[in-house]
């Protein structure tokens, strides 16, 4: 009889288990080594493309927390941040319907947690994400708190073109550098040139030599010498 009742409770143990694992299946844990998205980043827009090209591999994450900001920016009264945040809930939708990328919706709120940017390290630090974003602020946080962050500015920022020292370029003086006599342009790409001498010839386009390169937070400065 007691032989009986163990393989019953054995019996009953494995029924237990079975369901419990069927019931599971479609749980999703918090997902890992995901590009974590916040407002900025999605606003920003440049996301969809680094996706459609093929650059983005790992998971999207885009935190419930940062969905709720979006929305009640879009339902505010002003008018500039309505418009930015509606686009950026745009940008949330074009990348659920890219095939080639997974978007996850994470609904964990940190309510402990007051400040959004915090929630973002506290979410990117329990998940060991990579934080997209394109807050200067943000990413000086991230990097002191060690979290690993991807910000879109940076990139644009190292790969735009190299102007190597006795390169040749066209630019076009617009402007008076800080220094005596300077003047100032900018390449097609938005670098901006400064040219010994050149502040007389504003608003012409002059031939100047690429003397060095300056590499800043802000991005990078050509220094240059005007051809005689």
């Amino acid at each position: 009889m007691k032989y009986l009742t163990y393989l019953n409770t054995l019996l009953l143990i494995t029924i237990l288990i079975k369901l419990f694992s069927k019931n599971t299946k479609g749980i999703k844990k918090n997902p890992s080594n995901c590009l974590i998205m916040d407002s900025s980043g999605l606003i920003d827009g440049r996301i969809v493309q680094l996706a459609e090209s093929g650059f983005i591999q790992n998971p999207i994450d885009v935190p419930s927390f940062i969905i709720n900001e979006l929305q009640m920016l879009a339902d505010g009264s002003d008018s500039h941040k309505r418009e930015r945040a509606r686009y950026g809930l745009d940008v949330i939708n074009e990348l659920q319907h890219n095939p080639s990328i997974e978007v996850i919706i994470t609904r964990d709120s940190y309510p402990e947690v007051k400040k959004i940017d915090d929630k973002l390290i506290s979410h990117a630090k329990n998940t060991h994400g990579v934080l997209y974003t394109t807050d200067y602020n943000l990413s000086k946080v991230a990097n002191v708190e060690k979290v690993k962050i991807m910000n879109a500015n940076e990139l644009s920022q190292s790969l735009r073109p190299i102007a190597l020292p006795g390169e040749i370029v066209t630019v076009k003086i617009i402007q008076k550098g800080s220094g005596p006599n300077q003047g100032v342009g900018y390449l097609d790409d938005g670098t901006m040139i400064v040219v010994d001498g050149a502040y007389k010839l504003k608003g012409k386009f002059v031939k100047v030599s690429v003397d060095r390169m300056h590499q800043s937070v802000a991005g990078k400065m050509i220094f240059a010498k005007l051809l005689k």
